[in-house]
């Protein structure tokens, strides 16, 4: 078969299948790393400054923040890589493991060396993996208390919640009180 036999797409007559979009309806990459890194920090802040060796060195609540947000930045950033490599969508486990890999070999390479990058990866896709799966399972429950019209309490919590007319009846009541509170004169009933 020769070069000049073969057929150019153009040439075709099958109309080509549009391409898979990168960027879906939750949000660019871009933001769902950022806003990711940026909650890691906050919460490694919030570790250093629980930390008992804040005392010690007063930066730790700093160092904490800037280790888990690039922490979280490295995994995040290596994942949504991934996710648009392979074009597959958000709750996919495989992007995960393999941006855990990624990410765990690259920063392990940093701290360890080579064989710091092989414990790293490990323990990146792992840990990365387990979290994105309790993340994906525990969504619909936080969904669930989201959504929830009204909260019933148990009936031998001593809150109770007042209708209408217990309502009416206790803002009548404060209103009669209040005028002798400001007076000093409330009597005893």
């Amino acid at each position: 078969m020769a070069l000049g036999d073969r057929k150019s797409p153009e040439q075709t007559n099958q109309a080509l299948s549009p391409p898979t979009p990168i960027v879906q309806e939750n949000g660019t990459p871009t933001k769902r790393v950022l806003i990711t890194s940026l909650l890691a920090g906050v919460i490694g802040g919030g570790a250093g400054l629980v930390s008992k060796h804040r005392i010690a060195h007063p930066n730790i609540p700093t160092v904490y923040a800037a280790n888990f947000a690039i922490v979280a930045g490295c995994y995040c950033g290596a994942r949504e890589s991934v996710r648009i490599t392979r074009r597959s969508e958000h709750d996919d486990l495989m992007n995960s493991a393999i941006g855990g890999l990624f990410s765990g070999a690259l920063l392990g390479r940093l701290q360890g060396g080579p064989k710091g990058a092989i414990r790293y990866s490990l323990v990146f896709a792992a840990v990365g993996t387990a979290f994105d799966y309790a993340t994906l399972k525990g969504k619909p429950m936080l969904e669930s208390y989201r959504n929830m019209e009204s909260f019933k309490l148990p009936e031998w919590s001593p809150i109770k919640v007042l209708d209408e007319e217990a309502l009416a009846k206790k803002k009548a009541q404060e209103e009669k009180i209040f005028p002798e509170r400001v007076l000093g004169k409330l009597n005893k009933e």
